[in-house]
Order: structure tokens, then C-alpha cells, then sequence
């Protein structure tokens, strides 16, 4: 396959908008009729949209992690399923970028700019917690790896070229391994049932005696024993996703409070959106959003400014910015996308509108992590200088 090459932020955030407006055209019908986007997927990589983080040295646009995230707060308010199928995709770029040799990386990028995709095998279930990773792992005498067991939630990897993992070795050290979508000891179940992020293709995938060579395999445990963004920098891309769920409740809120809400009797006005107590709620509603985008701003300019000069005191600034934009990209994406039912009436509970399926998509996302441990970090550093830990969720 082949795709285009994005050149600088400006164009990447461009494209990102040009797509995201005709995705927005059929995010109702995919989410009710939960057809996975395989045809928009391909869009998205054949305008490059998915090699914009390959550093301009190996051909590249080499975008800032501002941009990156209103890339995908941008598709995310188009379509929120789209918008999150990236984000485990950027989450592996990341890994390579702080855990894979010169030659890993030329390999990697080279697929991304030839439009490859990847997809991702991380949870599983039955451990201990998210972090408890027990597929088999074992390496051969030969120095190649062997991989059996299963992974859940695997966004992406219906649509992906490459399925990165995380295992861990006989010592206990985390490791990222590339492994073809196409391998015959692959299965990719599309089996995900959530309420919300319907189309996101994040079901199981199986791997049954899959051999990988060790050059497709990056030591992941490196990255947590050195100062970092690489946490923050994946949790940020989760807030970009809220926050593009939180402007697409507003917006399709907006539009039917103009076009199909009745005011309340007593209100003496002719349109719902005159009527005072709705311009207020609403008012209050667009606040939360503009504060959810402002600090997903601000938290991509500080792991911008992480990136450029790296200490513990900017990594931990980082962290603490993307707690801040995740707590309340949380915030504004579930209040307004339940919120705007009250303003629009009860016509807004209506199957055929699918008005909901913003709050079920908000409500599916934020699960990931725990916003009140967002909460606690963030005021731990900002009470006490205790920065967040060294953890891959920071």
C-alpha cells in the first residue's frame, strides 16, 4: 500500500480536520449498526495521518505532542471509535522512540510511512491488575521468542498490519514484541461488546506458538528505569479522546436544542434556545469544554517542553499537565454528553437521533484508569513535590 507524507503540524492538523468532518458523516450509523470502520481506517493512513510522529530523520513530520493531541481530540469529535483506534498505535510509536535500537526504528518507520498499522495485544484478564502480564513469553536458543496465550480489549488489531504485545521475560522484565496481524498463529476475535466505543475492534486476539525474531522485540522495562514522558505522553492521548467526545456532545447538542427542542411553557420565548435557564446550563456546558481543551493544550506543551530539555522536575511537570487535562476531559465528556438531554427534551431520548451514544462512548473511555488517582497524583505534586511514579500510567 501507499501513502501520503504530512509534512509539518500544520498539515497534519489539517488533514485530521478535513477527515474528522466526513467521519462525523457516519458515526451514527457505524456505532447502531456497529460496522467497524475498516474503509476509514485506511483513509487515515492513506493520507499519512498515522506516520506523523516519525521523526523528520527518517522522513517524517515529526509532530509536537500539542498537535498530536488536537489530532486526535479532532477525529475523536468526529468519530470517537476512530479517534481511539490511533491511540495504542501512537502508544507503540512511543515505546520505539524510548526503548527501540536505530535499526528498530528505521525498520518501523519505514512501515509507518508505507501506511502499516498497529494494533495491540496489552490486557489480559484474571491477573492481579492492569499490570500483571502472564502470557507465555519464552525465549529460544536460537535468541527468537515464542508467544502463546490470549489478550483482550486489543483496540485496533482488526485493522492493524502489526500487533505489538507486552510480555514479560523469565527474569520478570517487560517487553514490547511486534508480531504480523498476518501470522498463522494469530487470531483476531472481533468479539468486543461494550456499551460504548462500539467500533474500535477491541476484542480478543489469540496467539498460539507464534515465533518472534529478536529484532521485532523491544526491552519495554528500559523505559521506566530512566527519567521519562513516555506514561504521560499515552495518557495524554486518552484525554485527547475524551475531549473530542466532550466537543462532539456539544456540538450535537447544540444542533438540536436549535433545531428540534421546544422551550418550556413558562418561559415566554419561542425557541428552546432562548430561553434563559437553557442559555445558562448550556453556557456552563461549553465551559467545561473549552477547560477540557485548554489544559490538553497546555499538557501537550508540556511534554513538548519535557521532550526538548528532559529532567525530573519537566517529566513530572508533564505528568501532572496530562492528570490535569485527563481529569477533566473525564469531567467534561461525561457531564455534557448527559447534560445536553435535559436541555434538548425528551425527544432527545429517541433511538433514531442516537444522541447517547456520546455518553456511552464517554462512559466506556473514561474506565480506562481511574480518575480519582489522576486527582491524587496531581495533588500530591502540586501539595507536597512528590512527582507521579515511574509507572507507563503516570
Amino acid at each position: 500500500m501507499t501513502a501520503a507524507i504530512i509534512r509539518d503540524d500544520a498539515e497534519a492538523i489539517a488533514t485530521a480536520r478535513r477527515l474528522a468532518k466526513a467521519f462525523a458523516a457516519g458515526d451514527s450509523h457505524r456505532d447502531a449498526a456497529r460496522v467497524l470502520p475498516h474503509a476509514e481506517v485506511d483513509e487515515l493512513a492513506a493520507a499519512g495521518l498515522l506516520a506523523v510522529t516519525v521523526p523528520a530523520e527518517d522522513g517524517g513530520a515529526g509532530v509536537s505532542a500539542r498537535t498530536l493531541g488536537e489530532v486526535i481530540a479532532t477525529l475523536s469529535a468526529g468519530d470517537a471509535s476512530i479517534g481511539q483506534i490511533p491511540q495504542n498505535h501512537f502508544f507503540f510509536v512511543d515505546v520505539l522512540r524510548h526503548a527501540g535500537t536505530a535499526e528498530q526504528k528505521k525498520f518501523f518507520h519505514a512501515e509507518l510511512l508505507a501506511g502499516k498499522r498497529f494494533g495491540n495485544a496489552l490486557s489480559e484478564r484474571g491477573t492481579a491488575n492492569a499490570h500483571d502480564f502472564r502470557i507465555g513469553f519464552e525465549r529460544r536458543p536460537d535468541g527468537s521468542y515464542i508467544v502463546d496465550g490470549t489478550k483482550y480489549y486489543a483496540t485496533g488489531s482488526p485493522f492493524a498490519h502489526w500487533i505489538p504485545i507486552y510480555a514479560k521475560d523469565a527474569d520478570g522484565k517487560l517487553h514490547a514484541a511486534w508480531i504480523p496481524a498476518t501470522h498463522p498463529g494469530v487470531r483476531v476475535e472481533d468479539d468486543w461488546e461494550g456499551m460504548g466505543q462500539r467500533t474500535t475492534g477491541s476484542g480478543t486476539v489469540r496467539f498460539d506458538g507464534v515465533v518472534v525474531p529478536p529484532e521485532h522485540v523491544v526491552p519495554a522495562w528500559t523505559i521506566f528505569e530512566q527519567t521519562e514522558t513516555f506514561g504521560a505522553f499515552g495518557n495524554y492521548l486518552h484525554a485527547a479522546v475524551d475531549t473530542g467526545i466532550a466537543v462532539a456532545a456539544l456540538r450535537d447538542g447544540k444542533e438540536l436544542i436549535r433545531t428540534i427542542a421546544r422551550p418550556w411553557w413558562e418561559s415566554d420565548v419561542e425557541r428552546a434556545a432562548e430561553e434563559p435557564a437553557v442559555v445558562q446550563h448550556f453556557g456552563e456546558l461549553a465551559l467545561l469544554v473549552r477547560a477540557a481543551r485548554a489544559l490538553l493544550r497546555e499538557a501537550g506543551e508540556a511534554l513538548d517542553a519535557a521532550r526538548a530539555d528532559l529532567t525530573e522536575q519537566s517529566s513530572a511537570e508533564a505528568s501532572a499537565a496530562v492528570a490535569a487535562a485527563r481529569a477533566q476531559a473525564d469531567t467534561a465528556a461525561l457531564t455534557v454528553s448527559s447534560e445536553v438531554f435535559a436541555l434538548v427534551g425528551t425527544r432527545s431520548a429517541a433511538q433514531d437521533l442516537n444522541l447517547h451514544r456520546h455518553w456511552r462512548n464517554a462512559r466506556t473511555h473514561t474506565l480506562h484508569d481511574p480518575r480519582r488517582w489522576k486527582i491524587r497524583r496531581l495533588g500530591d505534586w502540586e501539595l507536597n513535590d512528590v512527582p507521579p511514579p515511574r509507572n507507563g500510567i503516570s
